[in-house]
């Protein structure tokens, strides 16, 4: 039955390429915990074994260089192809037909981003105890409970054992969480259906999913797993971090710490603004601003595709996104720092311009 329901669901006739993230998505979740299962197996979470652990994966196990390469690439991939799917639900207004499927997308989002930030720290290199000392200590800045919270975290009174072990846990759990939301999801856009660039859910023409949309989406798979083979088997280190492949040393501060490029346009906002609390709430409101956009986002208005300034500020706000994260992989210094505070505004404005927009533009066209 749910196969059935799968496979003759009502898809708008005019939905594109962009609507394969999902589809591509899911498969890239089921691939990570699949190479991830692998990984375990041979993974030794002991702070003085665990980089000789991962070493032991790359030259020993067999095929585990390449299950390792196309499991840290993959998890890139996924956040490239989440950043585009919610890229595409923001410029066809997503968040206003179809809500709850919106907010459980950006929960998955955030509990996505929890997950690669635990796995980052599990191969024990420098950048990753540096950065986990550096976003753990963020917890810091909760006024009164901070400290302790930090502690908790930790196991203890520094980033040792105890984290590394509760890391561990959590990544490996994480993705299932992550596999029951996006059930969820897919539960709640079955029960309107999906968007379509016209941004009509009720008179548009629709057709069966299978066999016209699934085809679409072999060729999706197709084009993933090609870019995954290219990176696995060419470029396995490009997306990675020289210091990640130097054993952890607390003694030794690395000369420039900075999360992976999908945190960057983050740790770029976090490292703008002088307040430390300032920046740990700027930091989670750069994610969490999409929680609002259906509150704030009004139903009846102009779709975007017939609305121009609603385009040119969604393709605005990609510009900001891009420069903010080139910014976080700068050094802390000027000119960098100058020019991520001005961005920073600017980013949120642009979500406040975007909700603002659709509206004002149907008042100026009925006008």
């Amino acid at each position: 039955m749910l196969a059935e329901s799968l496979l003759s669901l009502p898809s708008p006739l005019s939905i594109s390429i962009w609507w394969n993230g999902g589809s591509i998505l899911g498969v890239l979740l089921g691939f990570q915990i699949l190479t991830g299962l692998f990984l375990s197996m041979h993974y030794t979470a002991d702070m003085v074994n665990t980089f000789s652990s991962v070493i032991h994966i790359m030259r020993d196990a067999p095929m585990g260089w390449l299950f390792r390469n196309l499991h840290a690439n993959g998890a890139s991939l996924f956040f490239v192809f989440m950043y585009l799917h919610v890229g595409r639900g923001l410029y066809y207004q997503s968040y206003i037909s179809q809500p709850r499927t919106w907010m459980i997308g950006v929960t998955i989002l955030f509990v996505s981003m929890g997950t690669a930030f635990l796995g980052y720290v599990l191969p024990w290199g420098q950048m990753s105890f540096w950065g986990a000392t550096v976003i753990t200590n963020l917890l810091s800045a909760i006024p009164y409970l901070g400290p302790s919270v930090v502690e908790w975290v930790w196991g203890g009174f520094c980033v040792g054992q105890s984290t590394l072990n509760r890391f561990f846990s959590l990544h490996f759990i994480l993705p299932f969480l992550i596999g029951g939301l996006s059930g969820l999801h897919l539960i709640f856009l079955h029960e309107k259906g999906s968007t379509n660039p016209l941004g009509d859910l009720n008179h548009v023409s629709k057709i069966p999913f299978h066999p016209y949309f699934t085809w679409k989406d072999m060729v999706g798979f197709l084009v993933l797993f090609t870019m995954l083979a290219i990176l696995g088997f060419f470029y396995p280190t490009i997306l990675g971090d020289p210091d990640n492949f130097i054993h952890a040393n607390p003694m030794v501060t690395p000369v420039h710490i900075q999360p992976e490029w999908y945190f960057l346009f983050a740790y770029a906002i976090l490292r703008s603004i002088p307040s430390k609390l300032g920046g740990v709430i700027a930091l989670v409101m750069s994610i969490a601003i999409l929680y609002f956009l259906p509150i704030a986002g009004a139903k009846g208005a102009v779709p975007s595709s017939f609305t121009p300034p609603y385009q040119v500020t969604f393709w605005v706000l990609v510009v900001f996104f891009i420069i903010l994260t080139w910014l976080g992989a700068c050094p802390i210094e000027e000119p960098y720092l100058s020019l991520a505070g001005p961005l920073t505004v600017l980013y949120f404005l642009s979500f406040l311009v975007l909700v603002s927009l659709p509206v004002l533009w149907k008042k100026l066209v009925l006008f």
